[in-house]
């Protein structure tokens, strides 16, 4: 099993950055890829960025160029930053982690999942 514990969410202004970290523990070694995740009110929850093991990385169109997605294998953990933040961009953020090389963008190759952080842009 592998436990996946978020943080870094809060309130910030339109125009504003945030780093999410997702830290994870068990047996990490089993990690392929890990993916930052988020649902808004009323919408499906949606890919936002995702990297593998060797560093490849996949974005949702709506954030490339504005969010990063980094990983410290070391500390087996995964960093999102997110810049020039809009209010589109809340919602609550979830980190996931896939046991599988598989395409990075599929919500169901996924196994294991965090309990979310919340980040909410003001106008």
């Amino acid at each position: 099993q592998v436990q996946l514990v978020e943080s870094g969410g809060g309130l910030v202004q339109a125009g504003g950055s945030l780093r999410l970290s997702c830290a994870a523990s068990g047996r990490t070694f089993s990690i392929q890829a890990m993916g930052w995740f988020r649902q808004a009110p009323g919408k499906e929850r949606e890919v936002v960025a995702a990297i593998r093991r060797g560093g490849g990385t996949y974005y949702t169109d709506s954030v490339k160029g504005r969010f990063t997605v980094s990983r410290d294998n070391a500390k087996n953990t995964v960093y999102l930053q997110m810049n020039s933040l809009k209010p589109e961009d809340t919602a609550l953020y979830y980190c996931a982690a896939d046991r599988d090389v598989a395409p990075l963008s599929i919500e169901t190759e996924y196994d294991y999942w965090g309990q979310g952080t919340q980040v909410t842009v003001s106008s």
